[in-house]
């Protein structure tokens, strides 16, 4: 059992650095040094063990990097703010996550069920309600990754933000589906709802809408998307031709790379107003050299088009900065807000031509009447 689970880890770790090495992707996260790291990367500090030696040095960044290569195994059934019951995908695993991202209890679902209410019912979690904004990072991330962007809502928005995580190297895009309707089910006093999504986290969604009850879809409000590959990925095209790195496809990563045309079958259309914010540079070259007309160094534009978008923008923003980026983040606020953008940040395509014939292209400078002020 633990070889298979080993070889199931490495082989989804494969993929995934595959794709970030066909992409020519450079941005590594900076190592933070003990002054930089916050509260919450101290998760392991004990009453017996000095704070300076937990974030000293490379402890600090091991520290961190167990948080996310671990984080990447559960996936979020309830959420409280930063309060969250996980459950640990083709398993009956669950475990309860504070405010600190500190497990207080683990066990089945029932048992972690019973004791997730109880901390509710003493007021150890406050309720969700009113205006919220579901926040969902990509492939082979973690919620750590999309905290940038995070903070930033929080401090320019009248709104609940809720960061949504998911164990996206585990199981497919239905599974992670599921997961997210649990979370929204369990917000029933979250009257409007918005998304902002990166990469993988838009196609969650949609497959989410295509799911979702008629009374949750009737709760949403708005939705961002962030380098959203809604027309497929031509990188995953290219990690499909190449057999080793197919067969160790696994979760998410396997939907996109062997099953797409399947996967693309069930996606929902928002039904509410949409943001589309690409990376690129504005030419036909992009940031990768391996992609065909602009990119953000993973995703074309051309493959962030969707069908009844209200507006676009294109930022000079590789993938994976994009939820650092100052300009990204302030368009998300602006279309929160508003539905719109903003003004245009620099030159911007004259249509995002889409890769699917019979699909009009996107004119990023035409307004629509769907928008609501």
């Amino acid at each position: 059992m633990y070889r298979c689970k080993r070889y199931f880890y490495l082989g989804s770790r494969a993929t995934l650095c595959c794709l970030a090495v066909l992409a020519c992707m450079a941005v590594i996260p900076k190592r933070q040094s003990a002054s930089e790291v916050s509260p919450d990367d101290s998760e392991h500090v004990t009453p017996e063990t000095p704070r300076k030696e937990v974030l000293s040095g490379d402890s600090a960044w091991i520290v961190s990097l167990h948080k996310t290569a671990d984080s990447m195994e559960w996936s979020d059934q309830l959420v409280r703010h930063e309060w969250r019951l996980q459950q640990r995908p083709n398993s009956f695993d669950c475990r309860i996550l504070d405010d600190r991202d500190c497990v207080v209890r683990e066990g089945t679902r029932d048992i972690c069920l019973e004791a997730f209410t109880a901390l509710e019912q003493a007021g150890q979690m406050p309720v969700v309600r009113g205006p919220t904004v579901i926040v969902l990072h990509g492939l082979g991330e973690s919620r750590r990754s999309m905290r940038p962007l995070v903070d930033f809502l929080r401090n320019h928005l009248d709104a609940t933000i809720v960061s949504f995580g998911y164990a996206s190297p585990k199981v497919g895009i239905t599974e992670h589906a599921n997961s997210l309707a649990s979370v929204i089910a369990g917000l029933p006093e979250a009257n409007r709802i918005s998304f902002v999504g990166h990469s993988l986290g838009n196609i969650v969604v949609r497959r989410w809408m295509g799911l979702a009850p008629a009374h949750d879809l009737a709760r949403i409000e708005r939705m961002v998307m962030l380098g959203p590959p809604n027309q497929g990925s031509q990188l995953a095209k290219m990690v499909s031709k190449i057999w080793v790195l197919a067969a160790l496809s696994n979760g998410a990563a396997r939907d996109l790379v062997l099953n797409w045309n399947e996967v693309a079958r069930d996606l929902a259309v928002p039904d509410c107003p949409i943001g589309i914010l690409a990376g690129g540079k504005g030419d036909d070259r992009g940031f990768s050299g391996l992609l065909e007309g602009d990119d953000d160094a993973v995703v074309r534009v051309a493959e962030t088009h969707l069908e009844g978008a209200d507006d676009f923008l294109l930022v000079p923003v590789r993938h994976a900065a994009m939820m650092r980026n100052d300009a990204v983040q302030r368009a998300t606020v602006a279309f929160l807000k508003t539905g719109r953008f903003g003004e245009p940040l620099g030159p911007q395509p004259a249509a995002v031509q889409p890769d699917q014939p019979g699909v009009p292209a996107l004119n990023p400078a035409s307004p629509t009447d769907r928008l609501s002020p």
